[in-house]
């Protein structure tokens, strides 16, 4: 393999990482650009090696005829361990946090830019070079296809102050309004005796696309809220 060819091959290897690095990055996940980088041009490394040792057997069994029952390589090997050993990486970006498992598209990302990167080492540019534009499409405009087909929510605790009994009803229809669901409501009671409400603490599930935030302000119009904070 010509200098030249191993510098192509580096140079794309970073290209490519660094484009889909960096689109995990902006969404500040937990490996983002240099990581991807890192482990793209990893691959491609492993890719030319092998080919480095193709070459250096076969030059050898054509200088030496007798050795070519005794020498042997397999060209797939490191690039199998290669595939198998990238996940102990992608293991360490998932994280599971208030029940929800997050990582599972930056750790597939990682295992991806390793393919991609031993494709580049072995010097399959097209096929290389069209898998990363497939990976920046899935990444970037397949999300919001998938929050629509998909609208999974975030489970939050809310608790809410107010004066009147009214507000529950209130609240009631603006969860329904906004297709938040109520999987749970705690009612503190100060008074038994007049059944007055000083507080509930809401368990809702509220979908992807609403922000909590949002979430609260909205609730905080309702006439007789005192004060809301997310547990």
């Amino acid at each position: 393999m010509e200098r030249y060819e191993v510098i192509i091959r580096l140079a794309l290897a970073i290209l490519i990482g660094g484009l889909i690095g960096y689109e995990r990055e902006f969404k500040n996940r937990p490996a983002g650009f240099r990581t991807h980088i890192l482990v793209c041009v990893g691959a491609a490394v492993i890719s030319m090696i092998q080919i480095y040792d193709v070459d250096k057997t076969t030059a050898k069994i054509l200088a030496h005829p007798e050795l070519g029952a005794a020498l042997k390589v397999d060209i797939g090997r490191l690039g199998a361990q290669v595939i198998t050993g990238i996940g102990f990486l992608g293991a360490g970006t998932i994280i599971r946090e208030k029940g929800a498992v997050k990582g599972l598209t930056t750790a597939a990302s990682i295992w991806t830019v390793a393919c991609i990167g031993l494709g580049i080492g072995m010097g399959y540019y097209f096929l290389s070079a069209a898998a990363a534009i497939g990976v920046l499409i899935i990444l970037v405009s397949l999300k919001r296809l998938e929050t629509k087909l998909f609208e999974k929510g975030k489970l939050v605790k809310l608790e809410i102050y107010y004066v009147s009994k009214e507000f529950i009803q209130d609240a009631a229809e603006f969860f329904r309004r906004k297709n938040i669901k109520v999987k749970n409501i705690e009612f503190n009671i100060e008074d038994e005796d007049e059944d007055v409400y000083n507080s509930s603490l809401y368990t809702v599930i509220i979908p992807r696309y609403v922000k909590v935030s949002s979430v609260i302000q909205e609730l905080s119009t309702i006439e007789g809220v005192v004060k809301i904070m997310e547990v």
